[in-house]
């Protein structure tokens, strides 16, 4: 699993970034991370990392949400528990303010989450204001 930190090289103002298209070519399975720390990468914003990947990687929303669900819970061997919902796992889910998935990463800067749910227990309601 190749995982890939878009919002380093864009922190950092280089001028490449990882080569998602030729991996995904290849066939390597690809995984989005952050990679927040103080050094490279100051967001924690998954939805940036997303819009990076497709606009700067030339990543789908497809394979970006992909690669920052299950193929990061692969790339840590938690895809047993983790990464998709299915009958078993964990509950952990985001909610978007979105009429399309593909208007996640098109629409960067903008937090669409409205609701987030970890181990099955709401941590974020936006809905109601909380």
């Amino acid at each position: 699993m190749a995982t890939l930190l878009p919002g380093t090289a864009f922190n950092l103002g280089l001028r490449s970034y990882p080569p998602a298209r030729k991996l995904i070519s290849a066939g390597v399975p690809v995984a989005l991370a952050t990679d927040f720390n103080p050094g490279s990468c100051f967001t924690l914003n998954m939805q940036l990392i997303l819009s990076i990947a497709c606009s700067q990687m030339g990543m789908t929303p497809a394979q970006a949400i992909t690669a920052a669900t299950i193929n990061g819970a692969y790339s840590l061997e938690l895809s047993d528990r983790l990464g998709s919902i299915e009958a078993g796992k964990q509950a952990d889910i985001v909610l978007m303010d979105v009429g399309d998935y593909r208007e996640i990463p098109y629409f960067f800067g903008v937090n669409h989450c409205v609701a987030a749910i970890k181990k099955g227990n709401v941590a974020v309601n936006r809905l109601e204001g909380g």
